[in-house]
């Protein structure tokens, strides 16, 4: 299943873990495919993170949250808070 996909599948703790770890190994997919074959600095990696390091990643997750209203405004009023904080951590990835 593709990452986006969970994510929209998120509704619980279970979920969410599910969610985290698929996280976790596409990035550690995307840091062994940079290690083989290195993108250019001036756009994303090749499995498409825009943040690879925690500050930047960070950065962007609480950006995108200001903005919108952690999600309001991105129809996520009524939201689980998992599928709230899934949306944070996915937004860390590829919000710029």
């Amino acid at each position: 299943m593709e990452l986006h996909d969970l994510l929209e599948s998120v509704s619980d703790e279970q979920s969410f873990l599910t969610f985290v770890n698929a996280l976790r190994k596409d990035r550690e997919t995307d840091v062994a495919a940079e290690k083989a074959l290195p993108s250019s600095p001036y756009g994303p990696t090749q499995g498409g993170w825009e943040n690879v390091t925690i500050e930047s990643f960070l950065e962007s997750a609480s950006s995108w949250a200001e903005s919108t209203g952690f999600g309001e405004s991105q129809n996520l009023r009524g939201a689980s808070p998992w599928r709230k904080f899934a949306t944070f951590l996915y937004l860390g990835k590829i919000y710029e």
